[in-house]
């Protein structure tokens, strides 16, 4: 199947072709501004399926917008019907279409040449009206605010909000490429015209530069957002996409002593914390208890001794772990616990705490073994 893709250098076409690639599509083909017009011809009437990404929306003058969008789309359809070809096209609008502005006009002229299209030869035609798409890739003080908020927070770069609590509707470019490559993939469910991206994520410019902030901010606090579902995992993909290779690394604080080395590493605001600890051999860490706390421990490297003692019934227990073992070692309340190091080289074990760690009330208390 030969697949093309205008507008392949753009936002949208860059992650599209990489879906289509995954999907297991290797004949597509790309239109971007170094075409031909012979080239453009040749690509169209040899194409299976047309994906027109290609548009305008930073023009020099308002002449552009009918230009790029709706003549555009007309040399497209007239070189297909010219042709005798009734290839299927997805045509990516935008939710202005339904506003009186050049922009808006020349989307509404372009749909309006699909739909003429369809009717002409019953060709399938699909089309988007996208509101505001974010992700990876998107080009940063062009026309996406989010890509630019996330490039100027990362950059430590001025952001101008003059309303706060004015109102995004967001599509996430993932989801958007896999509603594409579903027009391919499977049946349509339905036989309308017009297809919809969801989910179409509601919120405020305000919300967008606060998270954002949020996630600067990490690095230093180590405390994490809720970056794994939904609105905000998205906007932390598309957060991180926008880090130059050399602002991939930063460091966090490392405590060590004669025992070893101690490192805090990532906090969340319901799930706990995340650390390691090292010890030389012979050492013994820990010797306290916890009222309400729950830690994991799990050894990557060394062999490590835990010894418990039930604070009330006096009652003990031992086991002995090994790096190799991938097992992990649970701490019940009210039971004072330790761990020694008697193997030979330097132990090291990751812990993850159920809380975050607070000075004032740390919920640890001294109770050697």
């Amino acid at each position: 199947m030969n697949i093309l893709v205008t507008g392949a250098a753009g936002f949208i076409g860059k992650n599209l072709c990489v879906f289509l690639q995954e999907a297991g599509f290797e004949n597509v083909k790309k239109i971007t501004l170094d075409d031909s017009e012979d080239n453009i011809v040749e690509k169209v009437t040899s194409a299976d399926f047309i994906y027109h990404l290609a548009g305008i929306n930073r023009p020099k003058n308002d002449y552009e917008f009918k230009k790029g969008n709706t003549d555009l789309t007309q040399k497209i359809i007239d070189t297909l019907i010219e042709s005798g070809r009734n290839t299927p096209i997805l045509l990516t609008s935008s939710i202005q279409a339904e506003l009186d502005n050049p922009y808006g006009a020349s989307k509404a002229g372009a749909e309006e040449v699909v739909a003429a299209y369809k009717k002409h030869t019953g060709a399938a035609t699909h089309i988007y009206r996208l509101p505001n798409v974010f992700g990876k890739w998107c080009l940063p003080n062009y026309n996406s605010a989010v890509a630019t908020f996330c490039y100027n927070t990362i950059n430590d770069l001025p952001i101008t909000i003059h309303n706060p609590d004015a109102a995004l509707n967001l599509v996430y470019i993932d989801d958007v490429c896999k509603s594409f490559v579903e027009r391919l993939t499977s049946a349509p469910q339905s036989t309308d015209m017009y297809g919809i991206v969801e989910p179409i994520y509601e919120t405020t410019v305000g919300e967008v530069v606060s998270l954002l902030t949020e996630f600067k901010n990490s690095r230093d606090s180590m405390i994490s957002a809720k970056v794994g579902e939904g609105f905000v995992r998205a906007l932390y993909s598309t957060y991180v996409s926008y880090l130059a290779p050399d602002q991939f690394a930063y460091s966090v604080t490392r405590h060590s002593d004669d025992r070893g080395t101690f490192v805090e590493m990532l906090k969340t605001k319901d799930s706990g914390q995340f650390s390691f600890f090292t010890a030389h051999p012979g050492i013994t860490r820990g010797g306290h208890y916890h009222h309400t706390k729950t830690e994991k421990f799990l050894v990557i490297n060394g062999k490590a001794l835990y010894k418990f003692r039930h604070i009330v019934t006096g009652e003990t227990y031992e086991l002995t772990v090994e790096g190799g073992e991938s097992r992990i070692v649970e701490t019940a309340p009210g039971w004072t616990h330790d761990v020694t190091n008697i193997g030979n080289t330097e132990m090291v074990v990751m812990l993850w705490a159920n809380e975050i760690f607070d000075r004032n009330a740390p919920d640890t208390i001294a109770n050697p073994l």
